[in-house]
């Protein structure tokens, strides 16, 4: 079997059968395309790729600066091919058993403080209407946590107003409800009641919460370009995306002593291991605090 058959096959056994998301299959197609370019380079198919293989090409990645994070993501990739052409009978053995993970280091994410996510939410033109939209995103971003493609596909549908929560179809396609304060809702009603009730929505649009001035769904770029401006006009100098405010969101109520499996809940992470990551960075903020402010800490900086 050719490559390019087995990975066409191979992202129709994950739309059908596992109910990945495009995002999600995209990165598998890349990861495995790469693989591709790779192994063909040494005459190899995808039923005669052996360990030797894989470890030469994962040794690769790692020369190249690739971060153990995107090596163990591309391990996954293969893991997951393999395991679908073992499946279907192709192979008697995943060639990728065996080869161990690479240690992940424990990167902490970037987050805003308080002061710079109000900064950012000032920075919006509220004039236009595409402000008021603009507002009504990052206000939502902020108050529940949401990924940015769980943003995009908020449906009209999905706003409880009266209960004060938004119905959330997260990764795997998994529901969750998340509570979402009044500032926050008002901001939304805004542009639904001022904004886009004056948008045409195109056919398969028509119940989507936020769209563009064509009437279709806003985009992952545009969110990421407008995020970044807004952080620009701001004065921030951090390199932020939607993610970051996602970040800034846990990262706030961990601060502020909330229970960190209502995080996990409220984020909708399926681990709590996952969601421990934001425990560190306040440990990390506290010791911050402590070799800033207490006398024997300014003496060692000093």
């Amino acid at each position: 079997m050719k490559w390019p058959l087995a990975i066409e096959q191979f992202q129709n056994y994950l739309r059908l059968e596992r109910g990945l998301s495009p995002n999600t299959l995209d990165a598998y197609s890349r990861d495995l395309k790469n693989f591709s370019i790779y192994s063909q380079d040494l005459d190899k198919t995808c039923l005669t790729v052996d360990k030797d293989v894989i470890r030469s090409f994962i040794q690769t990645l790692s020369k190249e600066g690739k971060s153990s994070r995107t090596q163990a993501r591309m391990r996954s990739s293969l893991r997951t091919f393999f395991i679908f052409l073992k499946e279907e009978e192709l192979i008697d053995m995943s060639p990728i058993e065996g080869i161990a993970t690479p240690q992940l280091e424990r990167k902490l994410p970037i987050y805003l403080s308080i002061q710079e996510m109000n900064s950012l939410l000032a920075a919006i033109d509220r004039s236009r209407s595409q402000g008021e939209r603009d507002n009504a995103i990052v206000e939502t971003l902020y108050a529940c946590g949401l990924r940015v493609s769980e943003l995009i596909g908020l449906r009209m549908r999905d706003i409880y107003r009266k209960d004060e929560v938004l119905r959330i179809i997260g990764k795997g396609n998994k529901e969750r409800v998340v509570p979402i304060y009044e500032k926050a809702l008002k901001a939304l009603d805004i542009y639904i009641n001022e904004v886009r009730v004056h948008i045409n929505p195109k056919k398969g649009f028509e119940d989507h919460v936020f769209l563009n001035q064509r009437g279709s769904s806003l985009s992952r770029v545009y969110i990421f370009k407008m995020i970044s401006t807004l952080a620009s006009l701001a004065g921030i100098k951090k390199k932020i995306g939607p993610h970051t405010i996602r970040h800034t969101f846990a990262t706030h109520l961990i601060q502020n002593n909330a229970d960190i499996r209502v995080i996990q809940v409220l984020l909708g992470h399926e681990s709590i291991t996952t969601t421990e990551i934001y425990t560190h960075l306040e440990q990390n903020h506290l010791r911050k605090t402590l070799l800033k402010y207490h006398p024997r800490g300014l003496q060692i900086n000093s």
